[in-house]
């Protein structure tokens, strides 16, 4: 069986019943997300690659696409950068294995703002067609990391690729003047289309007096009154900024959903908590976001996997938490950790209660 044809099985892991029980007894508020997981596993362990970023989507048919990054395992954990495609599975539903179909968005080589790499792919079904947002770069360098978005009637394709990004970068000096990166989508429930974003400030970067404290991230919000633009900087943004908190905490991989009329987030945390642990937020108006609580522990707190190996370096973190959709509720938590059959990386799936 060759790699483009890999099937896997899905394994189901065997939670941890003690501390399972006490992380329902920690997070008794009213909005439970940290109670409500269960852990089902790994999928999609492909030999000779990193599996990063699983969006999923359920489609009109009941089979389940997973849109998902990746990169030869040969280029390392730091291959995302320079080397990553975006790539299509489907498993006829869940609990059943995720077959491989093909690459959708692969670098498209110099002269194209997404050249190097295609990453952080978020699906959404939109007015009656699916959209792809994605995060491109020029240079295999983060300053080039931009949004684009990529639509298609289909979730089997084809896909039409956009010829410039959906959201350049913030003007020279503002906050998100390096870069944009890792969407969040959804359209208002006002009809209006808002994009959230990852980015921090070119002089944070570069001239940071820590070298391992290189930018603050938080997120910002563009919003359209057309799913192709143009969209337009919200006026007080960034809506998330948790830099004041001290010890340069900060976030990323926001997902986003509106539900019962509240706005949600989920994203990982970079030290509010600690790094291996998720945020789970809300909000009114989906501006003012209160403070958050944790959404999902790490790993070792659902199962057991073996030591992490030297090259992994982020082991037991789950990364770009997303959402799939059963009947308009959230039903499975996709995300993405370090480890697996290959000592790679793979999809992590939870079920939610």
């Amino acid at each position: 069986m060759n790699r483009r044809s890999f099937i896997v099985q899905l394994p189901f892991l065997i939670a941890l019943p003690q501390v399972a029980e006490a992380a329902v007894n920690n997070f008794n508020h009213q909005d439970d997300f940290a109670g409500s997981i269960t852990p089902i596993g790994r999928v999609l362990e492909m030999e000779g690659w990193y599996v990063w970023c699983n969006s999923p989507i359920e489609g009109p048919d009941g089979r389940i696409h997973v849109f998902f990054s990746r990169w030869p395992s040969a280029r390392g954990m730091g291959g995302w950068i320079n080397s990553s495609e975006i790539a299509h599975a489907v498993a006829e539903r869940m609990g059943r294995p995720f077959v491989y179909k093909e690459t959708i968005l692969a670098p498209r080589g110099a002269g194209h703002w997404d050249a190097t790499t295609c990453h952080n792919p978020h699906i959404k079904f939109v007015d009656g067609k699916y959209c792809l947002f994605y995060m491109g770069n020029a240079n295999g360098k983060t300053n080039t990391k931009r949004i684009g978005l990529a639509t298609a009637d289909s979730l089997d394709g084809p896909w039409s690729r956009p010829a410039l990004p959906l959201l350049e970068a913030g003007a020279k000096g503002a906050w998100d003047d390096h870069c944009t990166t890792n969407p969040a989508f959804l359209k208002h429930p006002n009809g209006q289309y808002w994009l959230y974003y990852k980015s921090w400030n070119n002089n944070d970067y570069y001239n940071s007096p820590d070298p391992l404290i290189r930018g603050n991230r938080k997120y910002g919000l563009a919003i359209a009154d057309k799913l192709e633009g143009p969209y337009e900087r919200y006026s007080d943004n960034p809506v998330i900024d948790y830099s004041g908190k001290g010890g340069n905490k900060q976030f990323e991989d926001a997902f986003v959903w509106h539900q019962d009329n509240q706005f949600r987030m989920l994203a990982r945390d970079m030290g509010v908590f600690n790094h291996d642990v998720g945020l789970y937020m809300t909000s009114v108006d989906g501006i003012s976001w209160n403070e958050p609580t944790i959404a999902y522990k790490a790993l070792s707190a659902y199962i057991n996997e073996p030591p992490a190996p030297k090259w992994l370096k982020r082991y037991g973190r789950l990364e770009r938490p997303q959402l799939l959709f059963i009947k308009d509720k959230p039903a499975y938590l996709f995300g993405t950790a370090q480890g697996g059959k290959f000592m790679t990386a793979s999809s992590f799936i939870f079920k939610i209660d």
